[in-house]
């Protein structure tokens, strides 16, 4: 995958950063780790500017985090629910559990999306939360904004900074992202496997 990333970075330049960190957001196996340290690489080969891969990457993870944020708000909290009750047994997630997701989040809200989004495997999730509470819009999008712009900024100044040698962070800071996807994964399974090892001594004592 990191060969085809550099191949979209190196014919399209700023529009292939921005289409990337968009497909990031929606199809979160295409690491943001990989495509900004190529960004800051090809500044450092004065390919493009700094500031117009900060940009472009923002936008691009920007108009991404607004898509699963709009969506989920579509969704809304009641429609979300009814599903949970007939469907959520495969998610490990409960009316209940809705219920304390949203409580949390009117609490940490925006400090969570602000936090998330600086967080391998979780930049795309928190839109979801803040979507289904239905955060403030503004709100929203200004600590997506500062989130994203400092992480794309980041990853772009360490690529920039290590030059020919910016291949050496994108491999760890891959494994990062994929360590915390496997470990949700991990987490839901467990959830799942408890849940249904519970079901049948709730039924007995029912």
């Amino acid at each position: 995958m990191d060969q085809w990333i550099e191949g979209i970075l190196e014919q399209f330049g700023p529009t292939g950063v921005a289409l990337l960190m968009l497909l990031e957001n929606v199809f979160p196996p295409i690491p943001s780790e990989v495509v900004m340290p190529w960004a800051g690489y090809a500044v450092s080969q004065g390919r493009m500017s700094f500031w117009a891969a900060v940009l472009a990457g923002s936008i691009g993870s920007f108009a991404g985090a607004s898509l699963w944020y709009w969506l989920a708000r579509w969704v809304g909290q009641e429609r979300l629910g009814r599903w949970v009750e007939g469907h959520g047994a495969w998610l490990t997630i409960t009316p209940r559990d809705l219920e304390q997701v949203d409580k949390w989040f009117e609490r940490w809200g925006a400090w969570a999306v602000l936090l998330c989004r600086l967080i391998p495997g979780l930049r795309t999730l928190i839109s979801v939360p803040a979507g289904v509470a239905e955060m403030p819009v503004g709100r929203f999008h200004l600590f997506t904004a500062l989130g994203t712009i400092a992480w794309t900024a980041l990853l772009a100044g360490i690529g920039w900074y290590l030059g020919d040698q910016y291949g050496d962070l994108a491999g760890p800071l891959g494994w990062v992202s994929t360590a915390v996807v496997l470990g949700l994964l991990l987490w839901w399974l467990t959830r799942l496997v408890r849940q249904h090892r519970q079901r049948p001594s709730a039924a007995k004592t029912s």
